[in-house]
């Protein structure tokens, strides 16, 4: 009897264990965190344990991880000099090992796009108005940057939030000129040239944005105006569809709007709200592309920078920047809402990623 309560014991650990699987969490170095950390999130549960420091870098607030997962790139945030871009190789003990750095070419990098393949980086820099794309070797190393853009366009004064790589396409949000911009790859000069220019509503802000698998849909979360654009492909020019608020009717304090992400299902979309503190879920109709909000909830934080959502699409996690906790909520695959589940203690976190 006592040994096959042992094998029962043994069982039972062993599936906790393999259904435990790696969070990365990226922030700020001005408080308490040293820089890179790790928990172990249990996808049956959503419960998040056995946090530990992988390494010490500074303010790595924007994370991305390789298609293979083996490598992991930061941006090093802050100072009045260009910031830069880390590169370090998930070792086999699941510890970091830094591998490579480059110049970010621009003040305070804010956010990090990879291409499926691993082989291209772009930088956003905030503070320096522009993107830098760099290239990646086999060895998953950080080459110096082959194309930077500045996006000043005559007194408006840029600020480059987000950019994305999409197959032979790259997609980038300014938040200072208001544009959503497209390139296209030239392969002979192995640089982007731009394609075309969406203007977003005057003084909107846009600084996430997601599309849709078919990219016939995008949808840019404005910080400054509270809500999320709908643009839809039209041959191949993207155009303003509608814009639905974020907040709760009536609300009338600070508005600083954050992150947006789709469902797995691509049927809810959701968006994150600094200030009012709340995360919205809006229901997408797949065939017009409008959305309409159906929930807007606490994130049980203050400040929710980036969230994610867990690969098996059950779960949604949210950083809370100045609460320092991490909130984990599940998802209703039938409605798209949100139920708070429980939340951990992390210092200053702004970037999580599976």
């Amino acid at each position: 009897m006592r040994l096959i309560s042992c094998f029962l014991l043994l069982f039972l650990s062993n599936l906790a264990t393999s259904q435990n699987i790696p969070l990365f969490v990226g922030g700020y170095t001005n408080g308490e965190s040293e820089g890179i950390y790790q928990f172990q999130f249990n996808t049956e549960t959503g419960e998040l344990s056995e946090k530990k420091l992988l390494g010490k870098t500074s303010n790595p607030s924007y994370l991305v991880l390789s298609p293979k997962k083996d490598f992991l790139y930061a941006v090093a945030e802050g100072g009045p000099k260009f910031g830069k871009v880390v590169g370090f190789k998930i070792k086999e003990d699941g510890t970091l090992e830094k591998t490579s750095e480059a110049s970010s070419n621009g003040k305070s990098p804010c956010h990090l796009g990879i291409n499926k393949k691993g082989t291209k980086l772009v930088v956003s820099n905030y503070g320096g108005g522009n993107f830098s794309i760099f290239d990646i070797d086999n060895g998953g190393k950080i080459k110096e940057a082959n194309q930077i853009e500045t996006l000043y366009r005559g007194k408006l004064k840029a600020h480059t939030h987000s950019a994305q790589f999409h197959k032979n396409e790259l997609f980038v949000a300014d938040l200072g000129i208001n544009t959503f911009e497209h390139y296209i790859f030239n392969k002979d000069k192995n640089r982007f040239k731009r394609h075309n220019t969406t203007s977003m509503l005057e003084k909107y802000g846009p600084r996430h944005f997601v599309l849709t698998k078919n990219k016939k849909f995008a949808y840019i979360i404005n910080e400054y105006g509270g809500t999320v654009t709908t643009l839809k492909r039209v041959k191949d020019k993207f155009v303003r569809i509608n814009d639905v608020a974020t907040i709760k009717e009536g609300y009338e304090g600070k508005i600083s709007c954050a992150d947006i992400h789709l469902s797995k299902d691509e049927k809810f979309l959701y968006g994150t709200t600094r200030g009012e503190n709340t995360i919205a879920v809006f229901k997408r109709d797949k065939k017009s592309g409008t959305i309409e909000q159906i929930q807007n909830i606490s994130t049980h934080g203050n400040w929710p920078r980036n969230f994610t959502i867990d690969p098996t699409g059950k779960f949604v996690l949210i950083a809370n920047k100045i609460s320092s906790n991490i909130c984990v909520f599940s998802i209703d695959k039938k409605t798209g809402m949100l139920t708070f589940l429980h939340e951990v203690a992390s210092a200053n976190p702004s970037c999580l990623k599976f």
